[in-house]
């Protein structure tokens, strides 16, 4: 073999050589970028679903409001009575203790709960969803009249499907699940809390103050 063709093979050998180094280098740099950003990516879906859940709750919660309004839904048969407590400002608290204060739901009461499905049907009781559970409570403070002929004080409520109802922890906290998380979320946490006012006929401000337990 001549010498020129000894420094051709010696060179295409090395090149190839080279090639292949690069291709290592550039798969171990790609494989440390993906595990880097994986987790972010992992948090940033998870918190969308989870965003995309809390907002589909408060459509529930919302078609659950206006169904009772309009008497196409019965009102609630849970009422809870509590003491007044003059020391929160109902308007000014981020959590109203009329509700706070009410006991969550449990496996054996999960009957009591309206069912919120997929296909925007809302049944109660004894439902099964595939989609939410809506705990309504009729909100009452002892020593007063909560209706008054004019309405009442409603507390909800919104569960996930697959909630761990044995093991719930909003009981007296006001806990809400996270709408920022990085897993499949807190099922032991509702949704979304609230409490609005179910008019009938034409309500007074005195009225509404007995049904806040009084007005500041």
């Amino acid at each position: 073999m001549k010498p020129h063709q000894l420094q051709e093979s010696s060179a295409q050998f090395n090149e190839s050589g080279f090639t292949i180094i690069e291709s290592l280098v550039a798969i171990i740099v790609v494989s440390i970028l993906l595990v880097a950003i994986a987790p972010v990516l992992v948090i940033s879906t998870a918190t969308r679903v989870q965003a995309r859940r809390v907002e589909l709750a408060t459509e529930a919660a919302k078609a659950l409001v206006n169904g009772i309004n309009s008497k196409i839904v019965s009102d609630p048969t849970i009422t809870v009575t509590l003491t007044a407590d003059p020391t929160r400002k109902v308007s000014t608290s981020t959590s109203d203790y009329l509700l706070s204060s009410a006991l969550v739901p449990t496996t054996a009461t999960k009957n009591t709960l309206y069912c919120f499905n997929k296909n925007g049907s809302l049944t109660n009781p004894s439902c099964t969803s595939d989609l939410f559970y809506i705990q309504a409570i009729r909100l009452a403070v002892s020593g007063s009249d909560p209706d008054k002929g004019q309405g009442y004080r409603l507390g909800i409520r919104v569960y996930r499907s697959d909630a761990e109802f044995d093991s719930l922890t909003a009981a007296n906290s006001g806990k809400k699940a996270a709408t920022f998380t990085g897993g499949l979320g807190d099922r032991k946490a509702p949704l979304l809390e609230m409490t609005t006012e179910i008019v009938r006929g034409q309500s007074s401000y005195s009225a509404l103050c007995s049904r806040l337990g009084g007005c500041q």
